[in-house]
């Protein structure tokens, strides 16, 4: 069976946490797509350049999600994003993990609108800024980061200017996708309004 769903939304907005739940819940692949950009814009911060390391991304290089997570990382992926030789490079890799067989769950910045648009169900996960950047300020604060909470909602709608404004496929609800506000849902109540949307468009066994 080929099933696509496609995930998109702004930063924080809990699209990676259901995208992880919903493809368990069916048993289906996932591809965060936001970790090809962090492993480019790492790349770049070692000195690489961005457009050739798109080119050359192997699937192993995703293999630290854990080395891709970081704040300074996650700035460069954001611009190297912007760059429309670096989305060019990435997209092939995308939609063949999106079309496999078994079913597959892609999330990022413009899933639904360029890369799937025929996806099976498309989903626009998002909330408030300000409760996105309260999100991303107690992962930080957990992990010691010292940054205090108004530079934190700086830097996120930092990154939504930057994946919302760029001129070449910007963070947008695309006309097929429903979508879904976490901003006062716990995990739990996004993960299953997620999951019964999906099980909604599944054909019938």
């Amino acid at each position: 069976m080929i099933f696509t769903v496609a995930i998109d939304g702004p930063a924080a907005s809990g699209k990676g946490t259901v995208a992880r739940a919903v493809a368990a819940r069916f048993g289906f692949a996932h591809l965060d797509t936001g970790l090809l950009y962090r492993a480019v814009g790492r790349a770049t911060l070692e000195g690489a350049d961005a457009v050739a390391a798109a080119r050359a991304l192997d699937p192993d290089d995703l293999g630290d999600p854990g080395g891709l997570r970081g704040a300074e990382v996650a700035a460069a992926a954001s611009r190297v994003a912007a760059i429309p030789e670096v989305r060019a490079a990435l997209v092939d890799f995308q939609r063949r993990f999106a079309r496999r067989a078994g079913g597959a769950v892609v999330d990022g910045r413009d899933i639904c609108s360029v890369i799937c648009p025929e996806a099976e169900v498309q989903l626009y996960v998002t909330a408030d800024p300000r409760i996105r950047a309260e999100r991303r300020h107690a992962e930080l604060s957990a992990k010691g980061d010292p940054r205090d909470f108004e530079a934190v909602l700086e830097d996120v709608l930092a990154r939504d200017a930057r994946d919302m404004g760029r001129a070449d496929a910007p963070l947008t609800k695309a006309d097929r996708a429903v979508e879904l506000d976490t901003s006062r849902m716990s995990v739990e109540e996004a993960v299953g309004a997620a999951v019964a949307i999906v099980g909604s468009a599944l054909p019938a066994s």
